[in-house]
């Protein structure tokens, strides 16, 4: 189905303020699928259930920087920020994204900080950074050329450098009515990009110069040395590590997924040599109207991850009853990659750190709940935060498995019931003999 676009000043409601007219006559709303609901709703009657409109929410945050996005031309400090798209791969989207003023911005893409911050100020974080895109053939990194060498060494900066990014028209800014994606700001062809001078962050300097170091290396060594897991990430997808000949550009939301299943797996060969926990434990976390609880278990490493998302949530809006969809593996690991995307590995580097940092092994089932006040698809940086502060939580002891599982998911607003027969290893832990029960 062909996307449709249509003006925010279409389907505005007139009682919302604070919106110039001007900004909102720019902003471009994309629907895909057709938006009849919001269209219907106008931001006013709240019929998908939310206690507030996701939509507005980011057209008001686009419209603070109105007046500062009218030109061409955008300078300031770059948090450092660099983005790589994937539609046309081999041949993809690039660029360094700069937010419309000077300073310590290096907020505005650390997302490591942003847990428990209110949405509309992670949205603003997202929309204050203008993109300026430029196309490039992945196999550049083996060899990079004057721009890309720029946008290594923008990705390298320990902290804010300063920017001037000149684009071949003012920016466009998009809102996706299908909120399918985690907020990204107005954007637009590059035209050209100067980078101030820029202090290089040593441990990414050393790893990006090390020619014969193999990138799942250079990622284990950067992570064992404190460097930020969206860091790593950032300079992964401009193929920054790896031998030479053989160094590639990696789309963002590649390189995410990539960077968070190397280093679990790098902790998960030390977690397998720990002793097991000595009892069953429950965690309980709640944010952003989703709730996490995870159960550990006394025995050799397993993992499984289930979510569900209620109706009238972003992956649920059609249905009447919650959407459960989830994935797990055993000792050994998995071969194929996990149908739930992204977050099955962000959850289990979370729960592989926990352990490592402990000394201990355990099998683990994580559960959410994401409930119709989760306003909008945050990106997967929440779940990896989220399950950190859950593994963080003070927890429950337990002498069984029974009475672990039932405390565990009695914190949970879906029947006990379902959730037997949706998670494979709460099934098995129920209805498999152990060799144990033979002693």
């Amino acid at each position: 189905m062909p996307r449709r676009i249509t003006w925010l000043s279409n389907v505005m409601p007139s009682s919302v303020t604070g919106l110039e007219e001007d900004a909102a006559r720019s902003i471009e709303v994309v629907e895909d699928p057709p938006a009849w609901m919001c269209l219907a709703c106008r931001g006013a009657k709240l019929l998908c259930g939310k206690p507030r409109c996701p939509i507005i929410v980011k057209a008001q945050s686009m419209a603070k920087l109105g007046p500062l996005l009218a030109s061409r031309e955008v300078n300031g400090s770059s948090p450092p920020g660099v983005f790589v798209g994937r539609l046309g791969y081999p041949k993809v989207s690039i660029g360094p994204m700069v937010p419309p003023q000077y300073g310590d911005t290096s907020v505005l893409d650390t997302p490591e900080e942003w847990l428990g911050v209110p949405v509309e100020q992670i949205v603003d974080y997202r929309y204050s950074l203008v993109r300026g895109n430029t196309r490039a053939s992945v196999e550049e990194a083996s060899d990079p050329g004057r721009f890309l060498s720029t946008l290594q060494e923008l990705a390298m900066a320990g902290r804010p450098v300063d920017a001037e990014l000149t684009l071949t028209k003012p920016p466009r800014r998009i809102l996706a009515l299908s909120e399918d994606t985690q907020p990204y700001g107005p954007s637009g062809p590059l035209d050209s990009f100067k980078l101030g001078a820029a202090t290089a962050d040593g441990r990414i300097d050393a790893a990006f110069y090390d020619r014969d170091l193999k990138a799942a290396d250079a990622v284990e060594t950067l992570y064992s040395k404190g460097v930020l897991v969206t860091r790593i990430q950032k300079a992964f997808s401009l193929g920054m590590f790896g031998e030479r000949a053989r160094r590639r550009i990696v789309p963002t939301r590649w390189s995410i997924t990539a960077v968070d299943s190397s280093i679990s797996l790098s902790l998960l060969e030390r977690v397998k040599h720990f002793p097991t926990i000595d009892e069953y434990r429950v965690y309980e976390f709640g944010v952003y109207d989703n709730k996490y609880v995870a159960i550990l278990l006394p025995e050799p490493w397993r993992f499984e991850w289930v979510e569900a998302w209620f109706p009238n949530t972003t992956w649920n809006q059609y249905q009447s009853t919650p959407y459960m969809i989830g994935d797990f593996e055993g000792y050994f690991g998995r071969k194929t990659y996990a149908r739930v995307g992204g977050c099955y590995y962000s959850t289990r580097l979370a729960v592989a750190e926990a352990l490592e940092s402990e000394k201990r092994q355990a099998a683990a089932i994580v559960l959410r709940e994401t409930y119709p006040g989760y306003l909008m698809p945050l990106g997967v940086w929440n779940i990896r935060e989220s399950i950190r502060a859950l593994m963080k939580m003070p927890y429950e002891r337990h002498g069984t498995f029974l009475t672990a599982m039932g405390s565990a998911l009695s914190k949970l607003r879906i029947r006990k019931t379902k959730w037997m027969r949706e998670s494979v290893l709460i099934s098995r832990e129920l209805t498999q003999t152990k060799i144990t029960g033979y002693r």
